[in-house]
């Protein structure tokens, strides 16, 4: 049994592809399938199976596309209320595939459908697809499934469930078992996770906490307590991932393009993704900050938490060259199609933001109105200035009549990424006052 972990870096997601006498199975892929394909022509292989651990809340899985394009059969539990073509795989099902036999464990918890893979080869190696439900030094956040999908489980429901589930559900397994998660450190489907893409059952039932002798009421309190946010967009994505999403390519390539653009329709909002300099020097009105530069850049999360499901944008790239990553990223969590274009700027001199006088600043913080955009987890933990007003950035837009406009405005996060998006929403709406952005000058602060 050969197995080939796969990682999307700015979504914290790990996906995997099973080999075994020139077959493959695959756990949980990405929107992009061509990684997968490329795999199994390397391999000259067949892929013949996809198994979908649960409806992912945070990006959309290609497991539809795939099934249509190489006719591998989808493995789901029965409890999702799949709506594409599948197989239910729950408790006692197995799939035996060349030297490796799959069987399905109901592990409920970060969502109700959830199931964990198991996949055992001749040599009685042991190695377990946990989904959403165990962490490399966490489990999955129970609070995700409130408001989506076919089955509405409260939170509190979902944590007892988890409990269950860490505490009976694996407890057939040896020590010796490799523990493969979805998602690592950065993904916010669970708080505490570790930079470790990979571990062993014995290791987390030494060093997880979710593992810990506790009762119920001690592991429920623990994992409720200071979750992060919920982007808008993951109750999207789990009904976009219950029925099946459109095809990764011709997705995208459908969305119009425009070359040299000096106004657009001043009713729809522009996400523009370039620099946050160049986008200060010159911008459309209307438009909000979120960068996209390199991988590091968490344009995924920061979109779909400001951009509501379906609400129609439009898209400004660097250049026409950058047009394509871009959209590709964007597709992961279904947000495409909501584009009306791409565009880049003409020359065109169109707005500016405001130039900050940092110096000036420094010496009279007190004149200032400081808005901390950060999380409120990240608040509790210290502020950078004792008066400022923390109004998280996924909930800014609807919270912008909070904001006082008697001083100038100085917005900052954690380290400048994030108060580019939140000085630009900021400027977009309020004209009374000035607003400018800390970027990273915040870190003189720390």
């Amino acid at each position: 049994m050969e197995i080939k972990q796969f990682q999307d870096k700015p979504l914290a997601h790990y996906s995997y592809a099973i080999l075994s006498d020139k077959k493959i199975a695959l756990v949980d892929p990405s929107r992009d399938p061509k990684s997968y394909y490329k795999f199994a022509e390397e391999n000259d292989a067949e892929i013949i199976a996809v198994f979908e651990t649960h409806p992912h809340a945070d990006f959309v899985s290609s497991h539809l596309q795939i099934h249509q394009e190489t006719g591998a059969i989808l493995y789901v539990s029965k409890l999702v209320g799949a709506e594409y073509p599948h197989t239910t795989f729950d408790d006692g099902d197995k799939l035996k595939m060349g030297k490796v036999i799959f069987s399905a464990i109901n592990t409920s918890g970060h969502s109700p459908d959830g199931i964990t893979i198991v996949a055992k080869d001749e040599a009685n190696e042991h190695v377990m697809f946990t989904g959403d439900t165990l962490f490399i030094g966490d489990v999955g956040r129970p609070d995700l499934r409130e408001k989506a999908g076919n089955m509405v489980a409260k939170r509190e429901e979902l944590a007892k469930a988890m409990y269950d589930t860490i505490q009976n559900k694996f407890n057939s397994l040896p020590d010796e078992t490799i523990v493969y998660p979805a998602h690592g450190a950065g993904s916010l489907c669970g708080k505490n996770m570790s930079t470790d893409s990979s571990s062993t059952l014995g290791n987390e039932r030494m060093g997880n906490w979710a593992f810990k002798t506790q009762t119920q009421d001690e592991f429920v309190n623990h994992i409720l307590a200071d979750q992060p946010f919920i982007p808008c967009y993951f109750g999207f994505d789990v009904d976009i991932n219950k029925g099946g999403a459109e095809n990764f390519e011709r997705s995208i390539s459908q969305i119009p393009f425009r070359l040299g653009v000096s106004s657009l329709d001043k009713n729809i909002i522009v996400i523009d993704t370039r620099d946050q300099d160049d986008f200060k020097k010159n911008h459309l009105p209307n438009s909000i900050n979120i960068m996209s530069r390199n991988e590091d850049d968490k344009i995924e999360t920061w979109l779909g938490a400001i951009i509501q499901p379906n609400e129609p944008y439009y898209l400004i790239v660097d250049t026409m060259d950058s047009r394509q990553e871009v959209l590709e990223r964007i597709a992961k969590i279904g947000y495409e199609l909501q584009i009306k274009a791409v565009v880049t700027l003409s020359n065109e001199q169109l707005e500016q933001s405001d130039n900050f006088d940092f110096q000036a600043f420094q010496n009279n913080e007190d004149k200032y109105t400081i808005v901390d955009i950060r999380n409120k987890s990240e608040v509790q933990e210290g502020k950078f200035f004792d008066h400022a007003i923390n109004v998280p950035l996924n909930e800014l837009r609807e919270s912008i009549g909070n904001i006082p406009t008697d001083r100038p405005i100085v917005v900052h996060c954690a380290g400048g990424y994030r108060s580019a998006a939140g000085s630009s929403i900021i400027a977009k709406e309020i004209k009374a006052a000035k607003v400018y952005d800390l970027s990273e000058k915040v870190n003189e602060f720390k």
